[in-house]
């Protein structure tokens, strides 16, 4: 995928008030995403098609939506503290982690198990296929971890957004923290793009990119109060991300480039956002709807 304007296309879900957050792409060819005010989760094909799935309880906030090795969608339940699991006939089950910890990120693992993080204790969660849940502990306290991704050494990687730092972890659950040069940047969003790791700090209005050995590099946006939130890597230094506080998503090329382009709906609010089974880019919209980006390849 190179540089390019993309054309546009919103794609209206549901009402306002039901939240579409987390997406990502199935193995059946379809979008998942997760319908975080409503307690739904959604099933949407290129063309269109929504099927929603609801959740019990309904204010159990789905957050974060990934494939399992498993051929199942598993997501996070940030208010009710439990993992979810849903197979692409719509099947929902749930684990609860063994305290209120806040389960956030989620990744498939390089061990076939899921990762996941726990905002509220300062942990990092494994749930294997059986539901069995392993807590690791963080050598921080209040650091509020985010997202969490695997990266290309095979290690958990994963933000602290209130410790400004990006942390990685071998599956035998050993740690290492590597702080941030800028101050207070919040960090959140985080991806592999098979060589590095790629991260937003939504406080800061920058990119990061940290290698496996830990050197840091930033990239301050064109608007610094654009609080980018979440990112995704289509390739070896190609990434896009959200910029939810500017309406608009950004795209930070292989050459250093950053490029933004607007939302078509004012307010949108978009939050995650997933390379989709088309080739195309879609972000979900938490007002109600996706923005399909056609990009240039």
């Amino acid at each position: 995928m190179t540089s390019g304007t993309p054309q546009v296309r919103e794609i209206p879900l549901t009402g306002g008030t039901s939240g579409p957050y987390g997406i990502t792409t199935g193995p059946d060819g379809a979008l998942w995403l997760t319908f975080v005010h409503s307690g739904r989760i959604g099933r949407l094909t290129t063309d269109g098609a929504l099927t929603t799935y609801a959740l019990d309880p309904a204010d159990c906030q789905p957050m974060i939506i990934t494939p399992g090795p498993d051929q199942a969608l598993w997501f996070t339940r940030a208010h009710d503290h439990r993992i979810g699991r849903i197979t692409t006939g719509g099947t929902v089950d749930t684990y609860a982690p063994p305290d209120g910890s806040g389960p956030y990120g989620i990744t498939a693992g390089p061990d076939g198990a899921l990762w996941f993080t726990q905002m509220h204790t300062d942990r990092i969660g494994r749930i294997g296929l059986d539901g069995t849940v392993t807590q690791f502990g963080l050598p921080v306290e209040k650091a509020f971890p985010s997202m969490i991704s695997t990266g290309p050494d095979g290690a958990l990687w994963f933000t602290l957004n209130q410790a400004n730092a990006v942390g990685r972890m071998t599956i035998e659950g050993e740690v290492t923290v590597h702080p941030l040069p800028t101050p207070a940047a919040g960090p959140v969003g985080i991806a592999s793009d098979g060589e590095a790791l790629w991260f937003v700090e939504i406080m800061a209005g920058q990119v990061g990119r940290i290698s496996v050995d830990g050197v840091v590099e930033e990239f301050p946006l064109p608007d610094r109060a654009a609080r980018p939130h979440a990112i995704a890597a289509v390739a070896a230094g190609d990434c896009w991300f959200t910029e939810w506080g500017a309406n608009r998503i950004g795209h930070l090329t292989a050459d250093g480039r950053i490029e933004e382009f607007d939302l078509p709906s004012p307010s949108s609010e978009p939050h995650g956002l997933a390379l989709g089974p088309d080739g195309a880019l879609w972000t979900a919209l938490e007002t109600g709807a996706v923005a399909r980006w056609e990009t240039t390849t």
